[in-house]
């Protein structure tokens, strides 16, 4: 599943529900779903900087590709980690580097989170393109 297939279906999932609570009760869901975070990747280097939330981000390089992990000790904030995991985990360096993730936008989610939390999202989709860029440079 190309990453633009993957921000389709989480699109789509989003628009079975007007109420911005349901929605939220959608990321909490998709937060718990997620598997827990192994204690030795919660470390100060993983944490992600500019995060209201304590946030940790490992990237591991599997076969060309990027996989992510992640954990939060906010409910919200580990359900939109989860969801930017679900739609760029498992793509090439290039691939994330070069995606443009409309879903965001296109869920509002942008525009219902508190600014500092907009700020966290920022800093977590910059984090994980960081990452792809010293994947990508390693193999150069």
């Amino acid at each position: 599943m190309t990453i633009n297939e993957a921000q389709d279906q989480v699109i789509e999932e989003f628009s079975d529900f007007d109420d911005w609570m349901d929605k939220y009760q959608l990321l909490i869901d998709l937060g718990n779903e997620q598997q827990p975070l192994d204690e030795k990747y919660k470390t100060e280097q993983n944490l992600i900087e500019g995060c209201q939330s304590r946030v940790w981000l490992q990237a591991d390089e599997i076969d060309g590709k990027v996989v992510f992990q992640a954990e939060s000790d906010a409910l919200i904030v580990k359900g939109i980690i989860a969801l930017l995991i679900k739609v760029v985990s498992g793509h090439t360096p290039d691939e994330i580097l070069n995606s443009d993730l409309y879903f965001i936008e296109k869920i509002g989610l942008k525009e219902h989170l508190s600014p500092t939390r907009s700020n966290g999202l920022l800093a977590m989709v910059k984090q994980m393109r960081m990452y792809a860029l010293a994947f990508k440079a390693k193999t150069a």
